[in-house]
């Protein structure tokens, strides 16, 4: 079949030559027999690109075709030929050029309805002050609950961390005397995989949106898109006994990616004022009930993540800037700082009670990079080239990182798609994770030992070495991978070997690789510090062997250089790394080697593949919509993009077709122009825009049964209140449940006061270009697209926009899947 065609091409990405191989047929809803894919829908048009300029010879020919296909935006039929489910395969096919129809918008424009607006009005100049300062004191909840639960992970990790090192230690002592080391392996082996059991098994069977870093999904929803669960407090619980498990299981993570998912799941929570999950409603902080506020919150819980990682709070602000956020003013700067501020002085304040020298302040963040000496930071303007050197082979090496995994997560994707085989498949990686520790460091057993000098190495291994010696391998490993990152950073030169250096940068950019993606709560920023770290260490080493009198070289300067260039080369991120590096050393020195470092790995690993949060976001078929539209979109406008016919309610709607609209499943709308009644709808326009009107008020209508009929008569009804589609948010009851009777379907509704009576729309020649600008600068979630007289001929929604994307110099065009 063409589908078939059309896949393989989309796979070799040869998209913009799909046009000729595709059949145009005007039934695109019937799938052609054979061709049951359970999660593409059943339009073979799949790889088309739109034809650039479109031939002015055949109007009528492409309108038919593009309704076929375009009207695929909210569909949730299935093929029309029997139930899919029966062709299922065991493989799931998937690339990344699908755009997922599981995903909503958010609504981040305010309905500005009567209702809104009279409450505005009400408000007087102490309200809005009031307004203010509650928002302030939210944002310093946010800061205390993040730096609390930071905290908590950070002690409960350090705990478990040493009974379990203490336990291998004392079996590999035992075992060096009397033989038999196989059984400490075992053991090791068994430990982690027990610790992995629980972070797996959690995330596999209870939330799978709390896998992963969570860095991606706040990214999502930062930019308007509804990634469902991913701001509960189910989410929050599971991430975080999820994280603790996977970095006392001794897998290839770090605790502080989830920091930033925490503190956004922390912030969505305290600003509702209430918890869904526990059915418990605190009556405070109504006012925020609704996207836009919540939205800004949620910027700031990530930036209080960041802080309480790091213990950088311009860092923190920093990254949900460049990294988080879509919308931003320069209120929200201060109060995101505020909370950012109060984040790390929490965790630090707590901290310090808990190490027993209460009130000392001096030890930020969850990990510290402790203070370089100053012999040590001095640099010279020769060793620039060097620094650019280092940011090269950091982005190189960072884009390889990038690659393996995208192909490792399509493989993820197409075959570890059960909870069974993800608990399987992480459990396998800490059992390998744990053997490969031990034979690294049983090979190089008396090859490279170091006395023990008064550094205090928390588990000094001594294995093979001889007394008052240590195995140097084992400390790399033999340690939560924030130790080791401090070791590399400050362990006086000459204590490492380049042979250990190496096998264990090689041994760790692998195990990292293949974790980063598994079914656990894992960040990949301390991972990618370790492995930077260790060949920047190299790195130096290397240097100062070249040049053995001067004392330029010093390899922990180079371990530093190294760990922001492989950062910088897996994340993309420049001004916010370089601020979290800068204030973790505490240390402005290095501001300027670091910048260069990050810029370049940036700009080199651009060139090569996208950065990681970004590639998985596209794997997960989210329609993300970038800062710049598309290059070469003025070549379309409004009416080629939009979605049409349009379904449009009157002022005064029955209420029996309002149920049918909102049931019909094949078409799972959520928002709707509502148009004139006098006016009669002629060629393409249906009727003069009046206003648009949400699914969610629709349903709050139909369950408060704000009839026409009901008002007329002596049954006395209270007005509805902005109050109540308050307390129906963010779960709206879904249309099933909500039962109207016969008698109840011929009444009317009356949509005058509910509906935003000044939508945006556009006329159907704007270009897509403008279109795309108007859409992402104002949080939109429908555009609607009008012709001269204010007719509605089209609406605009974040689907219509994402689906176009540049490919090899050719505008193109994806297919939309339920995945």
């Amino acid at each position: 079949g063409d589908r078939s065609l059309g896949s393989e091409a989309a796979a070799d990405g040869k998209m913009a030559n799909v046009v000729n191989k595709v059949s145009w047929s005007s039934k695109d809803g019937e799938a052609r027999p054979g061709e049951h894919t359970p999660l593409l829908n059943g339009s073979p048009s799949a790889s088309q690109s739109p034809a650039l300029p479109r031939q002015p010879s055949q109007p009528n020919f492409f309108r038919i075709d593009r309704l076929t296909t375009v009207n695929l935006d909210d569909d949730t039929a299935q093929d029309q030929d029997g139930d899919p489910s029966t062709h299922v395969s065991k493989e799931i096919l998937h690339n990344e050029n699908l755009l997922s129809l599981k995903y909503e918008s958010l609504d981040y424009d305010n309905s500005e309805n009567q209702l809104f607006m009279e409450e505005e009005r009400r408000i007087s100049k102490i309200g809005f002050h009031v307004l203010e300062i509650k928002r302030w004191v939210v944002c310093c909840l946010i800061g205390i609950f993040t730096g609390l639960i930071a905290c908590f992970i950070d002690i409960v990790v350090e705990l478990l961390a040493d009974v379990k090192y203490k336990v291998i230690k004392q079996n590999i002592d035992k075992s060096i005397e009397g033989g038999g080391l196989s059984i400490s392996l075992v053991l090791w082996a068994s430990l982690n995989a027990g610790f992995v059991v629980i972070g797996s098994f959690l995330v596999a069977f209870i939330e799978p949106v709390a896998a992963g870093s969570g860095i991606p999904q706040i990214k999502c929803y930062l930019n308007g898109v509804k990634v469902p669960h991913v701001v509960r407090l189910k989410t929050l619980l599971v991430k975080v006994l999820g994280v603790i498990s996977s970095v006392v299981g001794g897998l290839a993570v770090g605790k502080e990616g989830p920091m930033i998912h925490s503190g956004a799941v922390i912030a969505a929570g305290i600003s509702q004022g209430r918890s869904s999950t526990l059915k418990k409603d605190f009556k405070i902080f109504e006012y925020f009930r609704r996207d836009t506020e919540k939205r800004d919150f949620v910027s700031a819980g990530a930036a209080a993540g960041v802080s309480a990682a790091f213990g950088a709070p311009v860092g923190g602000v920093l990254f949900s800037l460049e990294e988080g956020a879509s919308f931003w003013n320069q209120m929200l700067t201060w109060r995101i700082f505020f909370a950012s501020m109060i984040s790390t002085f929490t965790l630090n304040f707590v901290l310090s009670i808990y190490h027993g020298k209460a009130g000392d302040l001096s030890s930020p963040g969850l990990i510290n990079f402790g203070q370089f000496e100053s012999e040590a930071v001095q640099y010279n303007l020769y060793e620039i080239p060097i620094f650019i050197c280092v940011g090269a082979i950091g982005g190189i090496l960072g884009a390889v990182f990038n690659r393996l995994n995208y192909c490792l997560t399509m493989f993820r994707i197409r075959y570890i798609h059960r909870p069974c085989l993800q608990v399987i498949e992480a459990v396998l990686v800490g059992a390998v994770t744990a053997t490969v520790s031990f034979i690294m460091i049983y090979a190089i057993k008396t090859y490279d030992c170091q006395p023990i000098g008064e550094d205090p190495i928390k588990y000094p291994l001594q294995l093979f070495c001889p007394d008052g010696e240590y195995n140097a391998m084992a400390t790399a490993f033999f340690n939560t991978p924030e130790k080791s990152v401090r070791s590399l950073f400050h362990d006086s030169p000459g204590s490492y070997n380049p042979l250990t250096l190496g096998l264990f940068t090689l041994s760790y950019f692998f195990l990292a690789c293949w974790t980063y993606g598994l079914t656990v709560s894992s960040g990949i920023f301390i991972p990618s510090l370790l492995i930077g770290a260790a060949w920047g260490r190299l790195f130096g080493i290397f240097l100062s062997n070249i040049t053995p009198v001067s004392t330029w070289a010093n390899p922990g300067k180079y371990a530093l250089m190294g760990a922001a260039a492989q950062l910088g080369g897996i994340v993309r991120m420049t001004l916010s790394l370089t601020v979290i590096i800068v204030e973790a050393t505490g240390n402005v020195t290095y501001g300027l080697p670091v910048m260069v470092v990050l810029m370049t790995a940036k700009i080199v690993g651009d060139f090569c593949i996208e950065g990681l949060y970004d590639i998985h976001i596209k794997l997960q078929s989210v329609p993300f919509l970038g800062w710049e539209p598309p290059e070469k979109s003025h070549a379309l406008t409004a009416r080629e993009v939009m979605s049409y016919p349009v379904t449009c309610f009157k002022q005064l709607e029955k209420v029996g077709r309002v149920v049918d609209i909102l049931s019909d499943t094949s078409t799972n709308h959520n928002g709707f122009p509502v148009v004139d009644e006098n006016h009669e709808p002629d060629g393409d326009n249906v009727g003069r825009l009046c206003g648009l009107i949400l699914r969610s008020q629709l349903i709050v209508l139909l369950k408060h049964k704000v009839f026409v009929e009901r008002a007329n008569s002596n049954l006395t009804q209270r007005k509805l209140q902005l109050k109540d589609f308050r307390d129906a948010y963010p779960r709206f009851p879904p249309i099933q449940s909500i039962h109207v009777s016969q008698d109840e379907r011929n009444c009317t509704m009356d949509l005058t006061e509910f509906m935003n009576p000044t939508p945006y729309s556009v006329p159907g020649e704007a270009s897509l270009s403008r279109v795309f600008r108007l859409f992402r600068a104002l949080g939109l979630r429908h555009l609607v697209i009008c012709d001269g007289s204010n007719g509605v001929i089209g609406i605009v929604t974040r689907k219509d926009l994402a689906r176009y994307r540049l490919h090899k110099g050719q505008l193109e065009e994806l297919e939309m899947a339920h995945t």
